[in-house]
């Protein structure tokens, strides 16, 4: 069976199943069942908040200030023991790493090439990065993705889940901007803009930026004819265990691919590879190409840093044997401490902290204005594809993350997001114009914690208004909706999406 049909079986087995009324939520007793579907019907009345709605991430959602360390406290329902096995992955989360040998024996292994010397320095407190202003500027925050067009039989292997993209010769599958001392970098991230005015109902004039990607002083030889760049700046940390607790049912009942309701969305998961033999659902990444928090972080340890996990053993992180000066050199692992650089036990650590960044509690939900957005927003058909709520498993690995109501308006699914914001790169089964819909909670607090907080995939939206804009495809309905509207719903809108 081909992967398309596959998708499709899988799918259509899930809404039979829901239109059966059978148990495909198998955590769940018909009684739960019965409450999970009231409690995650779409909003109806506007008039007032739904009951819950101002806690994003159930009995998880902190409660403390939303300053700039709002997305950088733990979830609300840890236990004492909990609580500090948090504030050990956040020193770790926080280390700067340092280059093979050094005297810091338990934090050398950086590289040899690499993004960047902690997991802090690109998920700026722990939110959403932002790419460089200017051709000058570096991109701290942002890294670039490269491959080649898979042939026949790669394709064949990404549809069974055995690779998601088919590495560039010399460069593997990211460009690191950096290098340790002797070795040159793999190049330098260069991005241009062009200013793009849209004229809004009203008169108001937008100005978008459109970007055009290119790497300089490639450090290896030129990249491969055919090579596909893809930027991606880092996205907020919160609420990532709770999404990796949503049961894999819901995520498929929400799926579409082929439109059969008509309504032109077709949303569909990606697909990949479990590692062991068979598929799962993609829920991480801007094209959901990571199943787990823990591969995400094993993959970010590797390429973004180049340090060996149990997950991902090979100590020079993306260096390819093209590179072969990267390959001699020293590494960080101890075997007094483990066979990798980064330790199961300090793996865990950081996968804890990530799983347990808490969403801040939403303080103007009940707001007429925020109400009269939100009606905007589902009115205009955004919850389509950011669905707003879930319940998580009874099943959540972590007791903290079980039986949640949670908000995060995502469907984790795949979405064609239009040419505009096409980067013409396939990984996985997305295309090059699939997006996963990202989730919208704690998004109103990026301006707090970083002042250059970028919205979309690359970041080229400076305002959540340019992100609307930039919608295209399966949005592109939902974003003339909002570019029509008077220029009092356009702002309770954002309003709403600001509440978040």
């Amino acid at each position: 069976m081909t992967a398309r049909p596959l998708l499709t079986a899988l799918v259509l087995a899930a809404a039979a199943s829901a239109a059966t009324g059978s148990l495909a939520r198998d955590d769940l007793s018909e009684a739960d069942r019965v409450r999970v579907e009231a409690v995650t019907q779409p909003a109806a009345d506007f008039s007032k908040a739904e009951p819950f709605e101002a806690m994003p991430g159930g009995k998880a959602t902190t409660r403390k200030t939303r300053d700039a360390n709002a997305l950088s406290h733990p979830s609300a329902n840890l236990s004492f023991e909990d609580q500090q096995l948090f504030l050990v992955g956040n020193g770790l989360f926080r280390k700067e790493w340092v280059s093979a040998p050094s005297s810091t024996q338990a934090s050398d292994g950086l590289g040899p090439l690499f993004n960047a010397r902690a997991c802090q320095s690109c998920h700026i407190k722990d939110g959403r990065g932002h790419a460089p202003a200017s051709a000058e500027d570096d991109a701290i925050s942002l890294l670039v993705r490269v491959s080649l067009p898979p042939d026949e039989s790669q394709q064949s292997a990404i549809d069974a889940g055995l690779m998601v993209a088919v590495s560039e010769p010399t460069y593997g599958l990211q460009i690191q901007d950096f290098a340790v001392a002797g070795l040159p970098a793999e190049g330098k991230v260069e991005i241009t803009y062009e200013t793009v005015p849209v004229e809004l109902a009203g008169g108001e004039v937008v100005e978008l930026r459109k970007p055009t990607l290119s790497i300089g002083n490639p450090g290896f030889g030129a990249l491969a004819h055919g090579a596909m760049l893809s930027a991606r700046i880092a996205p907020t940390m919160s609420g990532m265990g709770l999404l990796e607790a949503i049961h894999p049912y819901d995520i498929m009942a929400l799926a579409d691919p082929d439109d059969a309701d008509g309504d032109g969305i077709s949303g569909r998961p990606n697909m990949i590879g479990d590692g062991a033999g068979g598929l799962t659902i993609g829920r991480f990444g801007w094209k959901a190409i990571q199943p787990t928090v823990e591969v995400q972080t094993a993959h970010a340890f590797a390429g973004d840093m180049g340090l060996s996990t149990p997950v991902l053993p090979d100590h020079w992180g993306d260096c390819s044997d093209a590179e072969a000066p990267c390959r001699t050199l020293p590494h960080g692992a101890q075997a007094r401490l483990g066979n990798e650089e980064v330790p199961r036990e300090l793996l865990d650590l950081v996968v804890f902290y990530s799983e347990n960044l808490a969403l801040p509690a939403r303080t103007h939900s009940e707001e007429p204005q925020v109400l009269r957005g939100k009606r905007l927003f589902c009115g205009a058909g955004c919850a389509a594809c950011h669905t707003p709520k879930f319940v998580t498993s009874r099943e959540a690995r972590h007791e903290a993350h079980r039986f949640q109501l949670i908000w995060p308006y995502t469907d984790l699914l795949l979405h064609d997001m239009g040419a505009d914001l096409a980067d013409g790169r396939p990984e996985g089964r997305a295309t090059g114009r699939e997006w996963r819909t990202p989730p919208l909670w704690g998004i109103g607090a990026a301006s707090r914690v970083s002042a250059e907080a970028g919205f979309l995939h690359d970041g080229r939206a400076r305002t959540l208004k340019e992100a609307i804009l930039w919608h295209g495809g399966e949005a592109q309905s939902a974003r003339d909706a909002f570019a029509n509207a008077n220029k009092a719903d356009r702002d309770a809108l954002i309003q709403f999406l600001e509440s978040l």
